[in-house]
C-alpha cells in the first residue's frame, strides 16, 4: 500500500490578477515542498481530465454552463469579487475534480491506502449555482457522490478544517443522509457562514465555530466530540477539504494553528478512517496563503498520509 499525489500543470495556468492571495506560487511551493527526499516514497500521478458530466453530480447545468461561458481566451474574467478565470482556469477546475474522483477509485480499489490532490482552483465553496471564494466548482463534494454513486458507498465523510466555512460544500451536501460533514472555521470570518446550528435536512452538517485565536488545545478540544461522531456514522471513506489558512502565520485567517496541529488532525481523521474505512482517505488542497506556511503544514499532512498509509 501507498499514498499517492495527484497533480497536474495545468493547476499552474490558473493565474489570477496580481496580487490575488489564491495564486499560482501556492502550488509551486507545495510541489516544492514534497519533492524533498523524505518524500521520495510518494507516489506521485497526473489529475486526469473530468467528463463535464461529473460536475453534474453536485451543481446545475446552468451553473456549469456559464462557467464554461466565462473562459476568457486572454486576461481574467471576474466571477465575483473575489473569483477570477484565466484562460488554463477551465481545464484545471475539471483536473481538480478529475483528480479527486481518480484518488477516490485508487483507494476503493485497494491501489493505494490513501491520496492527497494538489491542485487549484479550491473547491468548498462553490455553491450549486454559483462561485465563489476562489472556487468554481465544489470538488470534495463532487468526489463525494462519485463515491455514493459510481461506487455505490452507502455512508461517506467529508471533513474541513479551513480557516473559512465550506459554505459551498454545505450547500452541495445538505440534502445528502449517506454523508455527514464536519467542518472548523474561524467566525467571524467569510464566508460567514458555519455556525452550530446549521444542520442540515437530516442533521448529518456539523459546524465547529472557533473564535478568533484559537490555537491548538482548543482546536483539538472542539474536533475530538466531533470525530467520535464520524466514528459513530461509520463511513466507508473519508474525503478531507485540506486548507491550511489556520495556520498562526496566514494573511487571511485569524487563528493560531502550527504545523504540529495539521498533523494531529491528520493523524486523528486517519485514526477514524481505520475503524470504520480500512484507512481510506482522500485529502484535496483547499486554502493556505502564506508560502512558508503552506509548505510546511502540506507536508506535516502528507507526511502523516504517508506513514499511515504504509
Amino acid at each position: 500500500m501507498t499514498t499517492l499525489l495527484f497533480t497536474h500543470d495545468s493547476a499552474l495556468s490558473h493565474v489570477s490578477p496580481l496580487g490575488h492571495p489564491e495564486r499560482v506560487e501556492r502550488l509551486e511551493a507545495i510541489k516544492a515542498a514534497l519533492a524533498a527526499p523524505g518524500f521520495a516514497a510518494l507516489a506521485r500521478r497526473e489529475a486526469p481530465l473530468a467528463d463535464e458530466a461529473e460536475v453534474l453530480r453536485c451543481h446545475a447545468p446552468e451553473h456549469l454552463a456559464a462557467i464554461k461561458a466565462a473562459r476568457p481566451t486572454r486576461g481574467w474574467s471576474a466571477l465575483d469579487a473575489d473569483t477570477y478565470m484565466s484562460p488554463g482556469s477551465w481545464e484545471a477546475a475539471l483536473r481538480a475534480v478529475g483528480g479527486a474522483e481518480a484518488a477516490v477509485d485508487a483507494v476503493l480499489s485497494g491501489e493505494a491506502a490513501n491520496a492527497f490532490v494538489a491542485m487549484r482552483p479550491p473547491g468548498h465553496h462553490a455553491e450549486r449555482d454559483r462561485p465563489m471564494g476562489f472556487c468554481l466548482f465544489g470538488t470534495v463534494s463532487i468526489a463525494a457522490k462519485y463515491a455514493l454513486d459510481h461506487h455505490g458507498l452507502k455512508r461517506v465523510a467529508v471533513l474541513d478544517f479551513d480557516v473559512h466555512h465550506g459554505n459551498g460544500t454545505q450547500d452541495l451536501l445538505w440534502d445528502e443522509a449517506q454523508a455527514i460533514f464536519v467542518s472548523s472555521q474561524q467566525i467571524p470570518l467569510y464566508p460567514g457562514s458555519g455556525h452550530a446550528d446549521e444542520t442540515g435536512a437530516h442533521g448529518q452538517i456539523v459546524n465547529l465555530p472557533l473564535r478568533p485565536g484559537t490555537g491548538g488545545a482548543e482546536m483539538r478540544a472542539a474536533w475530538a466530540p466531533a470525530l467520535a461522531r464520524v466514528a459513530e456514522f461509520g463511513p466507508e471513506l473519508i474525503l478531507i477539504s485540506a486548507g491550511f489558512d489556520a495556520h498562526r502565520d496566514d494573511p487571511l485567517g485569524g487563528l493560531n494553528w502550527t504545523e504540529a496541529d495539521f498533523a494531529w488532525i491528520t493523524g486523528a481523521i486517519c485514526d477514524i478512517a481505520a475503524e470504520t474505512a480500512s484507512g481510506r482517505v482522500v485529502s484535496c488542497l483547499e486554502g493556505g496563503y502564506d508560502l512558508d506556511a503552506l509548505a510546511a503544514s502540506v507536508a506535516a499532512h502528507v507526511k502523516v498520509l504517508m506513514e499511515r498509509g504504509q
